[in-house]
């Protein structure tokens, strides 16, 4: 037969109508049979008796190097599929129909087997992140790839992934224009499942059931959960947007839900195998320290929300979807049940052995702790106790702005304030175990302290706001003050105008007498914020410094000339107390004596 240009395959276009010239048409429709045979038969996997011995079976894949032979192969198969149409309107049985069938299916498996050559060379080049990159370009390139050589190809603007996606686009339009639709996305699943599950698996996604979550030990689960949330920005933004991505371009020429059915196919129990983790993780038991893994979780899942609801639009995946607000929707109740317990174990501390020397207490450490790593996921919490029912704190309790004054108080402002009230109660109660009252107020002025500055230096400022903490300032200075007032009363007590010489002896007496026994009495006492222990001190000298300076000078007496003091006797004495160690000059003060006359 003699060989004709690729014009002649589009004869039949042009030929008269089957019922107007229908001898005519019937060579036509075999001129057209014999044009395909000669070109699918070359590219033929396995000899066969309708071969010609002057044409042998090629041995080289049909796409690869130059693209002209494919696109010729690809337009005899078109070109053979209207042929069989009009055939059957012809005559059903007619002979020709059957060698075009015969040849279509031939045509088929050689399709399917460069299909799959193609997906298996490239499992590389088409790996997610670089589909995402080259599906934008792939259109514009595979307009003018007819006559491109591979290198060309490539130069034109084409990558190995680029090239790879227009030959399988190609293959699927033709495979799914002919009805092996089938056939062709069998082979694309199962490639591209085993590709998907494989990268999913080196992210650490593994598939578990409730019971094996809920028997694993907190510190085994907790690797886990952190294994997850890193994994799961990569599943997404990467893996899954890549399949998609993949799919929509090899299937996009087709019905659209073949290529959401092959997506469905290929991501389906990956997603909810990753997806249905945390809705397990939920499930466990509640306990405070699983609040925070459970916050990465239900952030993880806030942050990469809007992309899964993109990704898996479609109605065959909207169970995932399903599964994902399921689980952030029980990792919401999981939190707010384990706010709950949180604040019980506030109200439930009962230790009754108080702090040496009026410290922080430990409960005060955790619990603000613990707040202030909450107020690091306040945007997830403002969304999960938002419309939850919380007690009403007092009118003159709280009441917050930001440093513009604009009211912005919150669900989740509120619920942190009550949290701190609660705190302060208890400690209010643990005060009361101290026998000296002014310890009892040192110890209520450290633990307000390091409330404000726990909540000053992090994110709960930003909650709380400037009028809460300023608040709470002025509740720090109370206690400070009621403490200087009751712990050195008798040392701050203002000396007898005009006394005279003997008098004045015994008031000196009397003052350092006092002050020892103040200072030995505190040399225990501890104030661990030193910005807070510098103010004390300076509060207390400047308070009986001035008094008493001027009535020594007045009267010519010291305690150099009482005791045998040094000139720095009071400075050093300030110095050593509120540090937690008794200092060699705050020993037992000696009885009172008999000053003699100078």
């Amino acid at each position: 037969m003699p060989k004709m240009g690729l014009k002649s395959l589009f004869l039949f276009k042009t030929s008269p109508s089957p019922s107007s010239a229908k001898p005519f048409s019937h060579s036509l429709l075999d001129e057209n049979i014999e044009i395909a045979r000669s070109i699918i038969s070359k590219w033929d996997l396995i000899p066969s008796s309708h071969q010609t011995s002057s044409i042998k079976p090629a041995t080289v894949p049909l796409f690869s190097n130059t693209r002209q032979e494919a696109k010729q192969y690809l337009k005899a198969v078109t070109s053979l599929q209207s042929t069989m149409h009009h055939l059957v309107a012809l005559d059903s049985s007619s002979e020709s129909l059957v060698q075009a069938q015969f040849l279509m299916q031939l045509a088929m498996k050689r399709l399917q087997t460069e299909f799959y050559r193609i997906l298996a060379e490239n499992k590389d080049n088409l790996d997610p992140e670089s589909v995402i990159s080259t599906d934008r370009r792939s259109s514009s390139v595979s307009e003018d790839e007819d006559n491109f050589s591979e290198d060309e190809y490539r130069f034109a603007g084409g990558s190995v992934s680029t090239v790879a996606m227009a030959d399988l686009k190609a293959i699927a339009e033709c495979m799914v224009s002919a009805g092996y639709s089938k056939e062709c996305v069998k082979i694309y699943i199962i490639m591209r499942k085993s590709i998907l599950d494989e990268a999913l698996y080196h992210l650490g996604v593994e598939r578990l059931s409730f019971s094996q979550v809920q028997k694993m030990d907190w510190g085994v689960l907790e690797s886990k959960i952190k294994c997850w949330v890193n994994s799961v920005q990569v599943a997404v933004q990467t893996l899954f947007r890549g399949e998609k991505s993949l799919c929509d371009y090899v299937f996009g020429s087709a019905e659209r839900k073949i290529a959401d059915s092959c997506f469905a196919a290929i991501c389906g129990d990956g997603a909810a195998t990753l997806f249905g983790f945390p809705d397990n993780v939920a499930k466990c038991k509640k306990t405070t320290e699983k609040m925070f893994r459970m916050l990465d979780l239900y952030n993880a899942i806030c942050e990469n929300q809007q992309q899964i609801e993109s990704i898996f639009s479609s109605e065959s995946t909207s169970s995932i979807i399903l599964q994902v607000c399921a689980s952030k929707a029980r990792l919401g109740e999981a939190i707010r049940t384990m706010l709950i317990n949180f604040e019980s174990a506030i109200h439930k501390e009962s230790s009754k052995i108080p702090v040496p020397g009026g410290g922080i207490h430990p409960v005060t450490r955790y619990v603000m702790n613990y707040i202030a790593f909450l107020a690091d996921y306040k945007d997830a919490l403002s969304e999960i106790v938002a419309d939850w029912p919380q007690n009403p704190l007092p009118e003159s309790y709280y009441r917050s702005c930001d440093r513009e004054g604009v009211n912005r108080s919150s669900g989740i402002a509120e619920r942190i304030a009550w949290l701190i009230l609660g705190l302060l109660c208890k400690l209010d109660a643990k005060a009361e175990l101290y026998r000296e009252v002014a310890l009892s107020y040192l110890f209520l002025a450290n633990n307000m302290q390091y409330v404000v500055v726990k909540v000053r230096t992090s994110n709960l400022g930003l909650i709380l706001g400037d009028h809460w903490l300023t608040k709470h300032e002025l509740r720090v200075k109370e206690y400070v003050s009621k403490y200087e007032g009751v712990g050195w009363s008798k040392v701050l007590s203002t000396p007898p105008e005009n006394p005279t010489a003997e008098q004045a002896r015994a008031i000196l007496e009397s003052f350092m007498f006092a002050f020892r026994e103040a200072c030995r009495a505190q040399s225990s006492w501890v104030v661990p914020d030193p910005n807070l222990r510098d103010e004390i001190k300076a509060s207390i000298a400047t308070k009986f410094e001035p008094i008493y300076k001027v009535f020594f000078e007045k009267y010519q007496l010291g305690p150099d000339a009482v005791f045998g003091c040094s000139p720095n006797y009071f400075e050093k004495s300030i110095s050593d107390i509120l540090t937690g160690c008794v200092s060699s000059s705050q020993t037992a003060p000696s009885p009172p004596h008999r000053l003699k006359r100078r």
